[in-house]
Formats: C-alpha cells, sequence, structure tokens
C-alpha cells in the first residue's frame, strides 16, 4: 500500500500509538435536538442580556485600505453528494451574506455570523443544503453557511482581528482536493451556539466585503488606515494517527507569523491546535 501524499508532495506520517483519541459517541436524535435547543436558548440569553457590543452592517462606509482578499468555490463535486444540494447552498449563501456585506468592526465591538445573520428558516428562503453532523453527511435548512465561517476564518487570520469564538471541524470528511491553504484552516457553524466571532481590541476600524460571482465565494477585509503588517499562516506537526478503536485521526498546529514592515520585527504565535477523525481511508491500495 501507498501512503497517500498532501500538495507539497511530503509524505504523511501515519503514527499509531500516540495521542489517542477516543471513539466518538453516538447519541439520539432527540438528544442531539434537545441540546442544541438548550444551547440555542442559552446563547440567546446571553445575546439579550449580555455587555458585548457588536459590529453592525453600515452600507455607507467604504474603507480604503485592502488587508486580504480571499475566495472559494461555489460549486464543488464531491463524492455521493448531489449537485442539487450545492446548487441550494448558493441561494442560501446569497441570503446569508445580505446580513453580513459591509458590516463595520469599530473598536471593542464583536462580530457574530450569527447575530447578524440570524436563524435560517424556510420562510425566508432558504433551502436545504449540505450539512455534516458527527461526521455524516445529511441535508438540511440553509445548510452550506460553513463556506462562509471557512472564508471569514482564514480572512482573520491576517487580520490584528483577534478570534474570539471558533469552532474545528471535529471530522475530516473529504480529502485533500485542490487544496490551496493548510489543513484545518476552517471554521464550522451551526445555529448559534457554534459561531464565529472576531473582536477587535485594536484602535482600528475595520470593514468585512462578501459577494458571489458565478463561481466564487468573493471576500475581503478592509481597514481604516495601512497597519504595515504582513501575515503568513503556515502548519507543522502534521499527522496521521492511526486510534485504538481502528479509525484515523488527522492533526496539526496552525501558526501566524507576524512581519512589521516598519521594523522587520518578526514574530510567531500559535494559533490552535487540530484534531479531527477521519471519515476516509488514509492508505491507496495497490
Amino acid at each position: 500500500m501507498l501512503w497517500r501524499q498532501n500538495k507539497s508532495n511530503q509524505t504523511l506520517t501515519i503514527m499509531f500509538n500516540e495521542n489517542q483519541v477516543q471513539k466518538p459517541e453516538k447519541r439520539s436524535k432527540l438528544r442531539k435536538f434537545l441540546g442544541a435547543e438548550y444551547f440555542i436558548f442559552r446563547r440567546r440569553l446571553k445575546w439579550i442580556f449580555g455587555k458585548e457590543h457588536f459590529a453592525k452592517v453600515d452600507k455607507t462606509k467604504n474603507l480604503d485600505t485592502s488587508l486580504i482578499q480571499h475566495k472559494s468555490f461555489l460549486l464543488r463535486p464531491l463524492k455521493n453528494v448531489d449537485m442539487h444540494l450545492q446548487h441550494n447552498k448558493v441561494i442560501n449563501l446569497k441570503i446569508a451574506i445580505k446580513k453580513i456585506n459591509k458590516v463595520i468592526i469599530k473598536p471593542g465591538e464583536t462580530f457574530s455570523i450569527w447575530q447578524l445573520v440570524g436563524r435560517p428558516r424556510i420562510y425566508k428562503g432558504y433551502l436545504d443544503g449540505l450539512t455534516l453532523g458527527h461526521g455524516n453527511i445529511s441535508k438540511g435548512t440553509g445548510g452550506g453557511l460553513c463556506q462562509i465561517g471557512n472564508l471569514l476564518y482564514w480572512m482573520a487570520l491576517h487580520s490584528p482581528l483577534t478570534i474570539k469564538e471558533r469552532w474545528r471541524h471535529s471530522y475530516d470528511v473529504f480529502p485533500d482536493i485542490n487544496r490551496t491553504i493548510p489543513f484545518a484552516c476552517g471554521a464550522t457553524l451551526s445555529y448559534n451556539y457554534i459561531d464565529l466571532q472576531l473582536f477587535n481590541d485594536t484602535n482600528h476600524t475595520f470593514q468585512i466585503n462578501l459577494n458571489l460571482d458565478d463561481a466564487y465565494l468573493n471576500g475581503e477585509i478592509l481597514c481604516d488606515s495601512d497597519l504595515n503588517l504582513s501575515y503568513e499562516i503556515y502548519e507543522t506537526d502534521h499527522l496521521i494517527k492511526h486510534q485504538w478503536w481502528g479509525g484515523y485521526t488527522r492533526h496539526n498546529k496552525i501558526w501566524k507569523r507576524i512581519l512589521n514592515l516598519e521594523n522587520n520585527e518578526v514574530r510567531d504565535e500559535l494559533v490552535t491546535e487540530n484534531n479531527a477523525i477521519m471519515m476516509y481511508n488514509p492508505l491507496i491500495e495497490k
């Protein structure tokens, strides 16, 4: 058998006895539903009675300095996934980004995807799209909005915004296909307690722009001035491990390298450590 190789043609290491991950538990549909509604209710209470100041959309403002632009494919053929779910996802994205585009994040404010977008409902025009839960592929109203979380998280890593809340994907569902960024640099979403939140603890104001074209979801983060900073996001310790219960898990560490363009000072910060259960076989048969 042959090892799968990543885009840089470096063989992935298979580990058999370190950092064991527990076999995932199976929960009933009722328990999952009640648990989700409980956490949704708690988050709503926090929105109402909390002291956070949330960022708001202001379509009259257009900041000038672009910090980063990024885009991701809208339609990506996936094994055993109906393409109509992908087309529905595009409609869902159109509805959601209208609530986010042109949001202004002032000093001391928190940007929250769900606080702006609200709960995806059929009467709002949302359709069934692809959803992932506990490693299973299914469909649900508003499915596919994780693409917004993935895009915004990657862009936020290239800015001074603080990642206040981000949930990593617990499962690695699909093999790397045309991957252009390190593994596990995304952010999963589930209304409303699994959110992506960015906090502005700087003296600058930021703006997020989102739009769709025929092929891509496009994003941009802008600032009110040039920060003279350059960012590089990279991974280390990329491993695949064979667990005692028979499955494979994938691991890495994500780092941020920040270069001050005024004095050439460089510093490296550990962003996160990722651990995901693989839903496909990492080995290729001869």
